[in-house]
């Protein structure tokens, strides 16, 4: 066929249509040697910053600078020249056994016969380990005990939070002794020994979880781990001897890129440490990692899945050996179906990234080295400071983890009662046709961040005020405030609904006089607002609690609380005082104590 016209004929129609032939191939051969042949001027870091300058238009460079818990500065960009160890990559490589990691799920179990039961439906659907959480001892039949024994043999097996009265460990004792060499895992119990012939089975850790869940950022955790294991290895005839039996476990949060590099930063620590004692060859050490309960919530639960697919990732990335995914609704009572979606949130990475072929995943990263080499040098820094004062007991007496930990457990919660640090369906977008707050029948942890709105959303879920926001002037100008202030409401539980736009306050009083709410929020834009609050006070019906959307000057504010105002809703307010505010305010019978 050549370029030109032909005719289509169709029954009743005639028509010409023209044709034109391109010759793509041709085309894309010339654009493919284009690319192949096209040189681009090199840049360096000071000239992209010049033009990212400009860009801001007069704002300061620094606002593109975010500044971490761990007292790093997150650069907007990362450039080889940046990195001050080169030889990052090739430590943690040689740190790493094997690429991969061990799908370790948990089983949430009643007894011991379930608990088999359960364990083996799991490994036939994808899990590769036993793990068990001892914290509430199960209940078991020797039979079941055998089960098990023999599938430690095949499995490798995870024990925490247990005792040595724990009636699982006799399946040690029921393993047949030319079996024991076989069973690997990871196991350690205070005031137990372990049988003999467990030579694959390690018994020593530093288990900074308990740490995390109450505050510790990632320099804190990695300078605890690396101060335990010192501690402990000078009970021991030789560094080796040591390592071979010790591990440790982390706790993974949201923090994405820092949990990455807390893993990798772990490597290069415990490769220093060892090296400190005299080691020529540092032994590779397990590194058990498991989601974050922190960072989880009772409200609107499915978002905890969100949570866990991030932190399991991020372990993944960043080279843990071990990953246990707790389920989305681990806190109120887990189903079978959301142990599945926590089993299967490491296996979709598995099977979709193929990243378990890689030995170090995020190596080769400016930024995910640089933040790396930034880690180690904080947490060591800590790690001498823990030392000299006393090392790891002594430090953790003294008070001064406490302290610490109490210093970052606070930071943190006031980030995320004022909004600047979110979790999503708790402080922001919460969702109010979400499931209840129903009566708990999980797992209890504290030091969860979303607690105090859990709180505060359980009280207004037995009793709530009929909530208005009254609105004047034009929607366009109304919207953005109201939206923030139902949205605000919201995060503690408080259900409400918009007025009319009113243009003046005597048509907002005779409307509330007749709908009679509980609560209201002035919802204008900042001139409106201080043209009607004063005459809207003077007029308002008794027994209405009542807030102004904003922020004003002092004098302003003050006459309006001095009339009967309750108080403002505002961008970076502390949410949780202020939601107990309108608690403690609104008692169910404010009507009758005002009237």
């Amino acid at each position: 066929m050549v370029p030109g016209f032909f005719n289509l004929q169709i029954p009743g129609r005639s028509c010409k249509i023209e044709v034109s032939i391109v010759d793509w191939e041709g085309m894309g051969k010339v654009t493919i040697h284009k690319m192949r042949t096209t040189n681009f001027e090199d840049r360096n870091y000071l000239e992209w910053k010049e033009v990212a300058v400009k860009s801001l238009r007069g704002k300061p460079f620094e606002e593109l600078i975010t500044k971490t818990p761990e007292g790093i500065d997150l650069q907007p960009l990362y450039v080889e020249e940046q990195l001050d160890n080169t030889n990052t990559i090739d430590t943690i490589r040689q740190a790493k056994k094997q690429p991969g990691w061990i799908v370790a799920q948990q089983q949430y179990a009643a007894d011991g016969q379930s608990f088999v039961a359960e364990l083996m439906s799991s490994i036939e659907r994808g899990n590769e380990a036993i793990v068990y959480d001892g914290t509430n001892q199960l209940e078991w039949d020797e039979k079941s005990l055998e089960s098990l024994a023999e599938l430690v043999v095949s499995y490798p097996i995870f024990i925490i939070n247990t005792n040595e009265n724990d009636q699982l460990l006799n399946i040690f004792d029921n393993v047949a002794q030319e079996d024991r060499s076989k069973v690997r895992g990871a196991i350690s119990i205070t005031g137990w020994c372990l049988p003999d012939g467990y030579t694959n089975v390690r018994t020593i850790s530093a288990d900074v979880r308990s740490a995390h869940l109450k505050g510790a950022d990632a320099v804190t955790e990695l300078a605890l781990a690396i101060a335990e294991g010192a501690e402990i290895a000078t009970t021991y005839k030789t560094f080796g001897e040591f390592s071979d039996q010790f591990f440790v476990r982390f706790a993974i949060d949201t923090h994405f890129f820092m949990e990455i590099a807390k893993i990798r930063a772990f490597r290069i620590l415990w490769n220093a440490l060892g090296k400190s004692f005299g080691e020529i060859k540092v032994a590779h050490i397990p590194i058990l990692t498991e989601t974050s309960l922190r960072t989880y919530s009772k409200l609107d639960p499915y978002v905890n899945l969100l949570r866990a697919g991030n932190e399991a990732f991020s372990a993944v990335l960043g080279g843990a050996d071990v990953i246990t995914v707790h389920p989305h609704d681990v806190l109120t009572g887990t189903t079978p179906a959301s142990i599945r979606y926590a089993r299967n949130v490491q296996l979709v990475i598995k099977n979709e990234t193929l990243v378990d072929k890689v030995l170090d995943p995020s190596g080769g990263s400016y930024f995910i080295d640089t933040l790396t080499n930034e880690l180690v040098e904080k947490a060591w820094d800590l790690f001498v400071e823990i030392d000299a004062a006393g090392g790891y007991e002594t430090y953790v007496k003294s008070g001064k983890l406490e302290q610490r930990l109490k210093v970052n457990r606070l930071a943190s919660s006031e980030k995320v009662a004022k909004g600047t640090k979110s979790l999503i369906g708790t402080n922001i977008y919460a969702d109010l046709s979400a499931i209840e707050l129903k009566v708990d029948d999980g797992v209890e942890v504290e030091g969860r961040l979303a607690e105090p709105f859990e709180d505060i959303r359980a009280h207004f879920q037995e009793q709530q005020p009929k909530t208005v926001l009254v609105t004047f002037g034009e929607l366009k100008d109304v919207k953005p405030r109201a939206d923030f202030v139902s949205g605000f409401l919201a995060t503690g539980g408080i259900h409400s609904e918009w007025s009319p736009l009113f243009n003046n306050a005597q048509e907002a009083n005779e409307w509330l006089a007749i709908e009679k709410p509980d609560y209201a929020v002035v919802c204008a834009n900042s001139n409106v607002t201080e043209e009607i609050v004063t005459d809207l006070l003077e007029g308002l019906p008794n027994g209405i609690l009542i807030d102004a959307a904003g922020k004003y000057e002092t004098d302003v504010s003050e006459k309006w609380l001095a009339n009967g105002l309750n108080g403002f809703m505002f961008s970076g307010q502390d949410r949780i005082k202020k939601l107990t505010d309108i608690k403690n305010s609104w008692k169910g019978d404010a009507k009758n104590e005002k009237a």
